[in-house]
C-alpha cells in the first residue's frame, strides 16, 4: 500500500470527473464524498472502475444534474439509472470523451447519506436520511468507511473517523462499531468479512472475528443466491484456501456447505489415519489456481495466431468450452466430495473406494441446492469430478495408446483442464512417491498431446453414423441401434480396425449377424 501526502492524495483524484462531480455538489449545495471501494484501492494501490460518491442530500437529484452537466460540457448525457426505493441512481462514464483518471469506463452512483435500523428476523434496513457519520457508521469494516472529499474547499481531504487507513497499513477486517450488531443486522456482511480478508490477505481482527462465531445461526436467513455470489468471489481470489479455512474455524461452513465441512478431520484405527481431506482439497485447490495462473501467463505469451488443437465432444456438434476459471475451482473443490459417504476401515488401510463416483452423482444436488448454474457448468464439473480418477489409473499401469484414447474420448472437450486436476491432485508429501506420480502424468500428457498432434480426436467418431445403421438394418432408435454403435466405437478406440467407411461395415454386418439382425 502506499500512504499519500495531503497534496498527493488531491492529485491522485484531480481529473476531470471527480472535479465536475464536486463542482455539480457546490452548485446543489450539498456535501459530497466519494466513499468505500474507490478510496480503499486508491491506498492499495488497485485500479477500481468502481467509484462510489455519497451526497448529504438526494442521490437521484445529484445524478442527473451531472448527467445534465456532462451533456453540456461534453454534449453526451450518460443514461441515468435510478433507484427510488433505494435514493440511488448511477451512470457509466466513458474515457473516450472525459479524463477517468486513466480509465476506460467507470460505473459512477450516487447514494444520499443515510442511517439505518434492523428488525430482528430481517437484513432489509428501515432508512433515513443522515449525515455523513450516519453513513460511515453503517459501513461493513473500517477500510470501506473512508471518505474524500469532493468539494472545492476541501477538495482531497480524507475522512477517517474509524481509522481505516491504519487497519490497512496493519492488513486488518474490523468493524466501524459493535461486530456482533454489525453481522445481526446484515449476516450477509460475515461473508464478505471472510471474502475481504482472503481477497487482500489480511487477518481478521479477533473480536470481530469472535462475533462471526457468535451470529454464525444468523446467515440462515440470507438468500442461497447472496451467499453463493460471495462464496464464487472468495473461490476466484489468489488464495481461495485462506477464505475457506476462515469460514470453517468460525463454523459458518457447516451451514452453507455441510457436505465440504464433513471432509474436515482425521480418524485413526490401531494407529492407522487417513489424512485430513479437507486440508488436501484445500491443498488441491491452490494448486489448481497456481496452475491457471501459469496458463495464462504462457498463453499470453503466445502469438495471437499460433493454432491450437481442438479436441470435439463425442456428438457432432461444435466443442463447448468452459472458460471461466471459477469452474476448474469448483472440480478441484469437489473432487473429493464422495469420500465420507465411501470411507471403509478394511482391517488393515483406510479406503474410499467410489469416491469419484459418489462425487459425480452429488454434484447435481449441491449445485441445485446452493443456487449454482445447472446447464452445461454443471455438467462441467460432474465430468471432471467423475473422471478424476482415470489418468491416476492410466499412470499407475502401462500408458496403453487405447486406455489414452478412451480417456480423450470420454472427457472431451475438457481432457487440458481434467490433467491439470489430476496433477493438481498429487499432495504426497513423500517426494519419491511424489516424482514417480509426476512423472508417469507427463508420459500420460505426452500420448494425449500425440493424440492431438495426429487428429486422432476427430478419427474417434466413427464414419458410420447411427442414422445410417438404422436405414441400413431398418430399425427404430433403441438399445439395438446403441449396441451396435458401441461395437464400432470400442473397435476404434482400440485400435483393432481403421475408422474407415469399409473396415467399419465388415464389422458392423458381424456385430449385427451375432444379435440375429439382417440387412
Amino acid at each position: 500500500m502506499k500512504l499519500y501526502t495531503d497534496e498527493e492524495l488531491k492529485e491522485k483524484i484531480s481529473n476531470e470527473m471527480f472535479r465536475l462531480v464536486g463542482e455539480v455538489a457546490d452548485q446543489l449545495g450539498y456535501e459530497c464524498y466519494t466513499i468505500g471501494g474507490f478510496v480503499r484501492d486508491l491506498f492499495l494501490e488497485r485500479k477500481s472502475d468502481d467509484v462510489d460518491c455519497v451526497v448529504v442530500g438526494s442521490g437521484i437529484k445529484m445524478a442527473e444534474a451531472v448527467a445534465d452537466e456532462i451533456q453540456r460540457r461534453y454534449r453526451h448525457r450518460p443514461h441515468v439509472a435510478t433507484y427510488a426505493n433505494f435514493g440511488t441512481a448511477q451512470m457509466k462514464l466513458r474515457g473516450s470523451y472525459m479524463d477517468l483518471g486513466g480509465l476506460n469506463e467507470v460505473e459512477l452512483e450516487f447514494v444520499g447519506a443515510r442511517k439505518e435500523s434492523y428488525k430482528r428476523g430481517s437484513r432489509k434496513p428501515i432508512v433515513e436520511d443522515g449525515t455523513l457519520e450516519d453513513d460511515q457508521n453503517r459501513r461493513d469494516f473500517t477500510i470501506n468507511a473512508m471518505a474524500l472529499c469532493l468539494n472545492h474547499d476541501h477538495f482531497g481531504e480524507l475522512v477517517d473517523p474509524f481509522d481505516g487507513l491504519f487497519d490497512l497499513e496493519d492488513g486488518i477486517i474490523r468493524t466501524p462499531l459493535d461486530p456482533d450488531i454489525t453481522f445481526s443486522d446484515d449476516p450477509l456482511r460475515m461473508m464478505r468479512c471472510i471474502r475481504f480478508a482472503s481477497r487482500f490477505n489480511f487477518m481478521i481482527e479477533d473480536e470481530t472475528f469472535e462475533a462471526l462465531e457468535r451470529n454464525k445461526e444468523r446467515i440462515k436467513i440470507i438468500s442461497g443466491e447472496r451467499i453463493i455470489d460471495e462464496l464464487n468471489k472468495i473461490l476466484m481470489c489468489d488464495h481461495p484456501s485462506k477464505g475457506l479455512v476462515d469460514l470453517e474455524r468460525c463454523g459458518l461452513l457447516e451451514l452453507i456447505f455441510p457436505e465440504l465441512h464433513a471432509l474436515e478431520g482425521i480418524d485413526s484405527v490401531n494407529g492407522r489415519a487417513h489424512k485430513d481431506n479437507f486440508y488436501h482439497t484445500l491443498e488441491v485447490l491452490e494448486n489448481v489456481v497456481k496452475s491457471q495462473k501459469e496458463a495464462m501467463e504462457k498463453a499470453a505469451s503466445q502469438p495471437e495466431n499460433e493454432a491450437k488443437a481442438e479436441i470435439t465432444s463425442e456428438t457432432d456438434e461444435p466443442a463447448k468450452t468452459v472458460t471461466d476459471p471459477l469452474w476448474l475451482r469448483w472440480a478441484a473443490l469437489l473432487h473429493d466430495i464422495g469420500k465420507p459417504r465411501s470411507k471403509q476401515w478394511d482391517g488393515k488401510t483406510w479406503t474410499f473406494h467410489n469416491h469419484d463416483h459418489i462425487g459425480k452423482k452429488m454434484v447435481p444436488g449441491i449445485f441445485k441446492r446452493m443456487k449454482l448454474p445447472t446447464d452445461e457448468r454443471m455438467k462441467y464439473v460432474e465430468k471432471l469430478v467423475g473422471l478424476h480418477m482415470r489418468p491416476q489409473v492410466i499412470a499407475d499401469e502401462i500408458v496403453t495408446d487405447s486406455a489414452v484414447r478412451r480417456l480423450v474420448h470420454d472427457v472431451s472437450p475438457y481432457i487440458d483442464d481434467l490433467m491439470m486436476l489430476c496433477e493438481a491432485d498429487i499432495t504426497s508429501k513423500n517426494m519419491f512417491k511424489k516424482a514417480r506420480f509426476l512423472e508417469n502424468y507427463r508420459m500420460v500428457k505426452e500420448k494425449i498431446e500425440d493424440l492431438k498432434a495426429r487428429d486422432y480426436v476427430r478419427l474417434l467418431q466413427p464414419v458410420i453414423t447411427g442414422d445410417e445403421i438404422m436405414e441400413l438394418f431398418h430399425l427404430q432408435p433403441g438399445p439395438v441401434v446403441g449396441e451396435l454403435k458401441k461395437a464400432l466405437k470400442d473397435a476404434i478406440l482400440d485400435n483393432t480396425v481403421e475408422n474407415e467407411h469399409g473396415a467399419l461395415m465388415q464389422l458392423l454386418q458381424t456385430k449385427a449377424k451375432e444379435l440375429g439382425i439382417g440387412g
